[in-house]
């Protein structure tokens, strides 16, 4: 006896496709936490575009974090940004910028939830291990900075 299956047809949807900038800083490389950064990101779904090893420069600092030079602050970011190589990507998918950022958590690593990538690996505000982009227009922005050639 062979069993049949009715046909299901399932219906096409659009999903809110994104894509972003991350960065893992030096701090995470230095670390070998790269690895684990991009587990983490692949395991939650999204897709890695483009992936460089690099080191960051005074002038594409200063053109990344335009709206914070001339803050107190801004020479010491600088400074650590630019301290060692690091690794650019884009990542995308389904709602990609708020999903990226959930998963680096908050900003400050002592305040950062457990089990996101600030919270399980960072006890700093600054050397916090990754950067993503955080509105639709900055990933754009930092996307044509970082991957122009």
């Amino acid at each position: 006896m062979t069993a049949t299956y009715p046909t299901v047809a399932f219906e096409e949807f659009s999903v809110a496709q994104q894509r972003t900038l991350v960065l893992i800083k030096p701090d995470a490389v230095r670390r070998g936490l790269v690895g684990e950064v991009l587990a983490r990101l692949e395991r939650k779904g999204l897709r890695i575009d483009q992936l460089r090893l690099r080191t960051m420069d005074a002038a594409l600092s200063d053109a990344h974090y335009a709206e914070h030079v001339g803050r107190e602050y801004y020479e010491g970011l600088k400074a650590f940004m630019t301290s060692g190589p690091l690794v650019s990507l884009v990542a995308s998918g389904d709602e990609a910028i708020p999903v990226v950022r959930k998963l680096a958590g908050a900003t400050d690593g002592r305040k950062a939830e457990p089990g996101t990538i600030r919270g399980d690996f960072s006890v700093s505000n600054q050397q916090n291990l990754i950067h993503a982009s955080d509105s639709e227009e900055s990933a754009k922005r930092e996307i044509d900075l970082w991957f122009a050639s």
